[in-house]
Order: structure tokens, then C-alpha cells, then sequence
């Protein structure tokens, strides 16, 4: 009799998070008790049937240790320690955004100002900003124009931030990103 096909073909998965209980394959563990003291290196199963004296999970902290480290605790508080710690640590990162402001080597002055004190609002909010100078048609030809205008830039910009890539040609366009103080 052949295997029913949904069971046949089902993926294993394997378990996320740390080993608990009888998952844990070293046959020793460095076992720290619930109150938070050393109790020494102890067989597995042994210090699995504590937790359970206990009422309680044996966790492993930390598998790449010799010999492993384990924990005496809840294994539902150990979880929602965790998740508590991630998300502190999310809402402490600074998330820094790339903002591009594009210019073409005819840029008239007031334009210009106008781009240039947008940038620095950006850096002043903690973000980096690109530098494109296209060039159209026959423009190419006079790219001097266009690297005179990235260096007045950079020139312009040396209060707010410091160029994190130098101006450099692509194709056709020249590019620099600047990054906050």
C-alpha cells in the first residue's frame, strides 16, 4: 500500500528558537538554576528533570559553548523576554534614508539654492543625500561645467556634511553622496 500523498510530500520544519527540555542533544550542560546561581556542569538529563521538579523549562542559552550553557526557567517569560528586548532595541535604532537630489549643469542660481537648502534639511534629520548631475545632448561636452557645480556642492555643503563618496562619472551623470556631520 502506497503513502498517501499529502503526508508523503509534507516539509519538516525546523523548530525556531532555542532547544528546551528533551531537544537538547549535549549529553553534559553548564546548568544556571532558576535563582540565577551557578549549579555546575550536570548531565543532561538530569538537570532536565530539576526544571521539571520545578515546574519549569531547561533552555539552552547559548549551544556553541563547551559545555553548553542552559537555563532553569519559564520557557513562555524566557519568549516574551526576548521579544521585549528586540523591540527596545528596534525603537533605539536610527533608521538612515538615502533622500537624491537631481541637477543638470544649466541649474539656474535660485534653483540651486533651492535644492541645496532642501539637502540640508535632509542632513540636518540624520539623512544622506545623493548628488545626480545629468547631462542631455550635447552637454557631455562640456562636463567641466558639471564637475565645477558638484564641487560647489560640496563646497557649499561642508557645514552640514562630509562627502562619504568622492564625485565620480556614470555614464552620463556625475555622483556623489554626502553623509551628516
Amino acid at each position: 500500500m502506497p503513502f498517501p500523498k499529502k503526508h508523503y510530500f509534507k516539509r519538516r520544519t525546523k523548530p525556531k528558537g532555542p532547544r528546551i527540555n528533551n531537544r537538547i542533544r549535549a549529553l553534559e550542560v553548564q546548568v544556571i538554576g532558576s535563582d540565577k546561581k551557578n549549579l555546575g556542569t550536570l548531565p543532561t538529563r538530569k538537570a532536565v528533570e530539576m526544571a521539571q521538579q520545578e515546574g519549569l523549562d531547561l533552555i539552552e542559552i547559548s549551544p556553541n559553548a563547551n559545555p553548553p550553557v542552559c537555563k532553569i526557567t519559564d520557557f513562555g517569560k524566557y519568549r516574551y523576554d526576548l521579544q521585549k528586548k528586540a523591540s527596545k532595541s528596534k525603537k533605539k535604532q536610527k533608521v538612515v534614508n538615502l533622500k537624491e537630489i537631481k541637477l543638470r549643469p544649466v541649474t539656474e542660481i535660485h534653483d540651486y539654492n533651492f535644492k541645496l537648502k532642501n539637502a540640508k534639511r535632509f542632513l540636518e534629520k540624520g539623512d544622506k543625500v545623493k548628488f545626480t548631475i545629468q547631462f542631455k545632448g550635447r552637454e557631455m561636452q562640456h562636463s567641466h561645467l558639471g564637475k565645477e557645480l558638484i564641487d560647489q556642492i560640496i563646497n557649499d555643503m561642508t557645514g552640514v556634511g562630509k562627502v562619504e563618496i568622492e564625485p565620480k562619472f556614470e555614464g552620463r551623470q556625475i555622483i556623489t553622496i554626502i553623509q551628516p556631520l
